[in-house]
């Protein structure tokens, strides 16, 4: 009866190491093809990375403030903020064709675009300007980081939100200082603003604010980019505050950890397990090795088929503790039957 339970005792210890292993191995492969879809390896940096210690190529979650260093400028009315991005807005006051149902009016208001009046149903009496003189245009930051790393153009127009800028007339030039005047946060060509006239101009502009954000994007040198052979089609994400790697891609299962520990627990285990499972006799230092033989052949085996086709450097180191244990085994019972 105890040579039964010493060997029941025995199998499951064998099966725990085992187990142990292979669950540590297929939570890594999980996360590994996870992360793949994505664009590859996943560093979960926070606000403690720096781009002198990460390897290029890792997609790498780094949060923290955007750090504006080369602020954005608007060289045409002088405008300048310290932000991310600084966007000039243009309106025309201009006719628009208004249709309810089969009624149709027209009144002016101000629009952001040239609209074609050629094309209303009563165009005579409604005519709209062909362009207008001055465009919107949007002027990115020259630089801007997060957590030591330089946000790409792409990862600088993810960025959410908006501010009106209230304009600064003193920096207007002088050609165009002649035409607008500020009123409201807007500089404006209307002679009387309350009433503006057919074809008059006003311009405004928003900021997207600097904020503490999380990025997820891949490492280029020391630029943060979108990961261009993501399965998802988009390779990087932008989201307000300090987001866990979780909620920014909730599909990729988090990395097991202590991996390391549990692999040698489970050679352990295995180990001890196998010299339980050995006949009955007095111990010696050679049944601990061939116990442990017996151990590394089987879990070997057994983490090597796991990775086989994924990871061929992982799988091989497993294939060959399977080997090493194999020839440990091999020789420990040659020389006991010697």
């Amino acid at each position: 009866m105890q040579q039964w339970l010493r060997r029941a005792l025995g199998a499951l210890l064998l099966l725990a190491g085992v187990g142990l292993v292979a669950m540590t191995e297929q939570s890594l492969l999980d996360h590994r093809n996870a992360a793949e879809r994505h664009g590859g390896q996943i560093l979960d940096l926070g606000s403690h990375g720096e781009s002198d210690t990460v390897q290029h190529g890792y997609l790498v979650r780094v949060t923290g403030p955007t750090k504006v260093v080369e602020a954005p400028y608007d060289p045409e009315f002088g405008q300048r903020a310290q932000v991310p991005v600084l966007i000039r807005h243009v309106e025309m006051f201009q006719w628009r064709e208004v249709r309810v149902g089969a009624d149709v009016h027209y009144e002016l208001d101000w629009v952001d675009r040239p609209v074609d009046s050629r094309r209303f149903e009563q165009p005579q009496g409604h005519a709209n300007p062909e362009r207008f003189p001055i465009m919107g245009k949007q002027f990115d930051a020259g630089q801007v980081r997060v957590g030591g790393f330089v946000m790409s153009p792409t990862l600088l127009h993810a960025l959410p939100g908006s501010d009106p800028l209230p304009p600064d007339y003193r920096q207007v030039p002088p050609n165009l200082s002649a035409s607008f005047t500020p009123y409201d946060r807007y500089l404006t060509t209307s002679t009387r603003p309350q009433q503006p006239r057919l074809g008059d101009l006003r311009v405004s502009w928003d900021t997207v604010p600097s904020q503490d954000v999380t990025v997820f994007a891949q490492l280029d040198g020391e630029q943060l980019v979108p990961a261009v052979h993501a399965a998802d089609g988009k390779g990087y994400d932008v989201q307000v505050g300090d987001r866990a790697l979780v909620d920014v891609v909730p599909d990729v299962p988090e990395s097991p950890s202590f991996v390391w520990l549990r692999r040698v627990l489970g050679l352990l285990l295995g180990a001890f397990g196998a010299l339980l499972l050995l006949p009955e006799r007095k111990r010696t230092h050679h049944d601990g090795l061939l116990a442990s033989g017996a151990a590394a052949l089987l879990i070997g085996a057994v983490a090597s088929v796991l990775w086989l086709g994924t990871d061929m450097t992982t799988g091989g180191v497993w294939f060959g503790l399977a080997l090493l244990g194999l020839a440990l085994a091999v020789w420990r019972l040659r020389v006991a039957t010697a």
